[in-house]
């Protein structure tokens, strides 16, 4: 099960950190990602991580200025974002899935099996 939290209301050039905290095992092979979907917008991938750490990638968007990051402890995956734009508001969602590490697998929304509820990030201008 995945919680994301973090989410609220920025102004334009601001930050926020999203939290997602997953219960249960996780292991090596999962992949937890970040995707939003904007109102009136088809669901997007953001930001990707497995949780090995050794891999990520990043929409084109974002890079740059958003920066995952999982903690093995806590069993918490972060997306800190900086120079946030309005173009960034949206509701993120956390998703985790097994195995993969190509960008299909890791960027696909399809390939997620376990989904978060989402939390509203509003950057006004």
């Amino acid at each position: 099960q995945l919680q994301a939290s973090g989410g609220g209301l920025v102004q334009a050039g601001g930050s926020l950190r999203l939290s997602c905290a997953a219960s249960g095992s996780i292991f090596s092979d999962h992949v937890m990602g970040w995707f939003r979907q904007a109102p009136g917008k088809e669901r997007e991938f953001v930001a990707s991580i497995k949780w090995s750490g050794y891999r990520t990638y990043y929409a084109d968007s974002v890079k740059d200025r958003f920066t995952i990051s999982r903690d093995g402890a806590e069993n918490r995956v972060y997306l800190q974002m900086s120079s946030l734009q309005p173009e960034d508001t949206a509701v993120y969602y956390c998703a985790a899935k097994r195995g993969g590490t190509s960008w299909q697998a890791m960027t696909y929304a399809r390939y997620f099996t376990n989904w978060g509820q989402g939390t509203l990030v509003t950057v006004s201008s």
